[in-house]
């Protein structure tokens, strides 16, 4: 087996194969991309051609509309397809709805990218699913034996003790609809409003099969009256609120920069922390680990000599 050392590199516009001549989550614009899921940080406008989920798709045009790509190719999970001589299969991440991890097979070594991924439940999305490589590319943005994220239902379950309405900011796109969800299972007695900008991303959901629960589009008059609503808006609506009286401002963020005290925030994490990327590696069983997003040091000490670490020049 022959592990080919330059198999990605790292250059301006992002994550690069040249041996299959495409992208994987492009900083910029490119001829070919692979797109792991929809966020703005992985998935830019403007590309050419496009291999993705159909959900990362609707997401997609749902942002940029017709600058989202020239052409989109779809593929299912569990459905390879072939960009030269490399075979790529999409396998579920468990970050967001058609969140994707790419198995890449090329001259009998197999290369996992995991892009964003998350083994907690999830009811907004596919759960992760796992399969063997010879080589795991994973993310390390929280590869911290410091950093183990609390259970996510004991977070939600806070909203409880709060009598007075919630003004919730979270991010629109995967975060929002989790949310949502978690409040109705775990704190039913809340009633959830949603920012104008978040409804048409849970229109997505509903319609791709993932239902929410209990919600309504905010209205200005609803939340001068004290009955537990919780609304929630994307950050900049937050930060705009900074002044608001008669509502307990809350901030759901799984950040370390965002995390304010336990008080102001909801620590729910839609990433790997540490020992799920221990689990990642027993699930996988990879020869080497290359790292990408923050730093992979902690792994190549945790490791030794047992699996050859790689760190990726790759920044968050």
């Amino acid at each position: 087996m022959n592990i080919l050392d330059d198999f990605i590199t790292i250059n301006p516009n992002g994550i690069y194969c040249k041996y299959g001549d495409f992208y994987l989550d492009p900083q910029q614009p490119v001829q070919t991309a692979i797109i792991s899921h929809a966020h703005a940080d992985h998935a830019v406008s403007g590309n050419k051609e496009v291999y993705c989920t159909q959900p990362t798709k609707e997401f997609m045009y749902l942002r940029y509309h017709r600058s989202a790509a020239q052409a989109f190719n779809i593929a299912g999970y569990h459905q390879p397809f072939k960009i030269k001589d490399i075979t790529l299969t999409f396998v579920p991440a468990g970050h967001m709805l058609g969140s994707a991890m790419i198995l890449m097979e090329y001259v009998g070594v197999s290369y996992l990218y995991t892009g964003d991924y998350k083994i907690q439940p999830d009811a907004t999305c596919e759960p992760i699913e796992w399969v063997g490589a010879d080589v795991l590319i994973t993310e390390s943005t929280f590869a911290d034996p410091n950093i183990i994220h609390p259970n996510p239902v004991n977070e939600i379950k806070k909203l409880n003790s709060i009598k007075s309405n919630i003004l919730l900011g979270a991010y629109g796109m995967g975060k929002s609809q989790r949310l949502i969800q978690m409040i109705n299972q775990f704190a039913p007695q809340k009633k959830v409003l949603v920012h104008h900008k978040i409804m048409p991303i849970n229109q997505i959901y509903e319609r791709l099969g993932f239902k929410l629960g209990k919600y309504q589009l905010y209205g200005r008059k609803m939340m001068k009256a004290q009955d537990e609503f919780v609304y929630l808006v994307p950050p900049f609506t937050f930060n705009s609120y900074i002044k608001a009286v008669g509502v307990k401002r809350l901030f759901a963020s799984g950040w370390n920069n965002l995390q304010v005290n336990q008080n102001d925030t909801l620590f729910i994490s839609d990433h790997v922390d540490w020992n799920d990327i221990l689990t990642a590696v027993e699930k996988v069983k990879p020869q080497q680990i290359w790292t990408l997003h923050g730093n992979g040091r902690h792994l190549k000490e945790h490791f030794g000599y047992n699996i050859v670490v790689k760190i990726l020049n790759q920044t968050q």
